[in-house]
């Protein structure tokens, strides 16, 4: 009875995990959206909303991230943007989720590299959605610039995020 009351705490305390990882994944979108520097280039911004998203490949399962990823995907797409922002968000995370796990998995990528290659493909993953939408090629023009800017992105949200992971500490 002892062990089962244990394990039923554990799960509360991950589950409070995943949501509060979830919650700060829309705020840093949200407060990012307040900053009012752009650099002029449509599409392009730092991603703050992926530190989060970074730092949880490190601390949760595969679905807990997949379910981080989901919930700050879908509520920022219905409370900030629309259903066109949303699928466009939804494809450029699935994107690079799926890069940042199998480079993290791969074990020759650091935490920077994770995350740059999370950046590069979310970028792809959104020029691909475009692609489909605008049904033109000459989409893929810009395709040069979004790799920059997703590299250069991926590079420092992963220097942020290499900071701040060793500070977690979960109580258990």
């Amino acid at each position: 009875m002892s062990e089962n009351k244990e394990e039923n705490r554990l799960t509360a305390a991950r589950i409070a995990r995943v949501g509060l990882f979830s919650a700060l994944a829309m705020i840093f979108g949200y407060l990012e959206m307040l900053i009012p520097v752009q650099p002029g280039i449509p599409g392009i911004k730092l991603g703050l909303a992926n530190i989060i998203i970074v730092i949880s490949m490190y601390l949760f399962s595969t679905g807990e991230v997949v379910f981080i990823l989901i919930v700050r995907n879908v509520l920022s797409g219905f409370l900030f943007g629309n259903v066109v922002t949303l699928i466009y968000c939804l494809a450029g995370g699935f994107l690079s989720f799926l890069g940042m796990y199998f480079a993290k998995r791969t074990g020759l990528f650091s935490i920077v590299g994770v995350s740059a290659t999370g950046g590069v493909l979310h970028n792809v993953g959104q020029l691909l959605v475009a692609l489909i939408l605008i049904n033109n090629n000459a989409v893929l023009y810009y395709l040069p610039v979004l790799l920059i800017s997703g590299s250069i992105s991926g590079v420092v949200i992963g220097f942020i995020s290499k900071l701040i992971l060793p500070r977690i500490k979960f109580r258990q």
